[in-house]
């Protein structure tokens, strides 16, 4: 059962199938370059858009249940390491974007939050959203999937509490610092409808904002999977180079795309060679790491914090990649 649903439902093996008749129908080889880079492009870009679609709309539905002054208010129970992975799993059902995170991360250190929690939240939020979760068992299986989220959310903790214990409130920008900013007023009470109607409204928002980044990378994906020779990728990302996992991260700090952008990517370096954890931390770079990101990063804290939070990311995401790469028999 959980085969079939791994592989027809979220997987949508039988949607594949179904192009490639349509495509032969139409009198092109799915075997031949062009005709598998269309394959992938629309098998891809059709699975990606459904479940994206899918997935805000139950994420938002239950994101509506957390408004930014009840989740405040829930992290400010909590103290010391238990805050932090409070902090850390309230990110998983926020925004989906590094950039989109940035906002809410101001807002919890103005109204006074500790600065560890809101780092453990903001590096948690783009790296480990619940979507990420169903989109890589769709594509990897349920135990990386899994494996992923888990060692995202220990990065996201381990980070905050790094940046707990070095006392660094006065890199905070001294706007936020001096910000008599409040969330303690009540978010309105929301019926079901109120509900439905916000989580339709995130859904064309957000659909909006990433699809021109699905395209961009489902059509990467095409290029890597169709044109690109294997012994390439595995020259660069196999085990031929101890040094791809650095590589890999590097790269995909300047790129400015979220989890729904990076899988495509990752899944045609996969199957041409490219070793687990080598892609799995490009995926993570990309996703919390991005240029854009950490220049609004830079307008909401001074450079000594900014270079802590690049460092402690950058060093937590090679070891996750060097970790699976070295079990990744485990894995697959």
């Amino acid at each position: 059962m959980w085969t079939f649903i791994q592989d027809q439902i979220l997987g949508m093996k039988w949607l594949n199938g179904l192009i490639e008749k349509l495509m032969s129908a139409f009198g092109l080889d799915t075997g031949s370059r062009i005709g598998g880079s269309i394959q992938f492009f629309i098998y891809d870009v059709i699975k990606i858009t459904v479940l994206l679609c899918v997935l805000i709309f139950l994420i938002s539905y239950i994101q509506s249940f957390f408004p930014p002054e009840r989740s405040r208010k829930i992290m400010g129970r909590f103290h010391g390491v238990g805050a932090n992975i409070v902090g850390a799993l309230l990110g998983t059902v926020t925004p989906f974007c590094s950039c989109s995170s940035i906002p809410i991360f101001m807002g919890f250190t103005s109204a006074g939050l500790p600065l560890g929690v809101t780092f453990s939240f903001l590096i948690s939020s783009p790296m480990v959203d619940l979507g990420s979760l169903v989109l890589l068992m769709s594509i990897f299986g349920a135990k990386i999937a899994i494996v992923y989220v888990v060692l995202g959310l220990v990065i996201a903790v381990i980070g905050g509490t790094v940046i707990e214990k070095l006392h660094m409130e006065d890199q905070i920008a001294d706007f936020i610092r001096n910000s008599n900013s409040s969330v303690d007023i009540e978010a309105p009470g929301l019926t079901v409808k109120d509900r439905i109607v916000y989580s339709k409204d995130q859904v064309i928002t957000t659909f909006k904002k990433v699809f021109p980044y699905i395209l961009i990378g489902v059509g990467i994906g095409a290029l890597i999977h169709n044109w690109i020779p294997e012994s390439w990728i595995q020259t660069v990302l196999g085990n031929n180079n101890p040094f791809g996992v650095i590589l890999a991260t590097i790269v995909g700090v300047p790129m400015y795309a979220d989890i729904f952008g990076t899988i495509p990517v990752a899944e045609a370096l996969l199957a041409k060679g490219a070793l687990l954890g080598t892609i799995l931390s490009f995926m993570m770079a990309v996703t919390t790491l991005s240029l854009p990101s950490l220049v609004m990063l830079k307008k909401a804290i001074k450079p000594k914090l900014l270079g802590t939070f690049i460092a402690i990311c950058t060093v937590g995401i090679i070891i996750v990649g060097y970790g699976f790469n070295v079990f990744q028999n485990l894995f697959i």
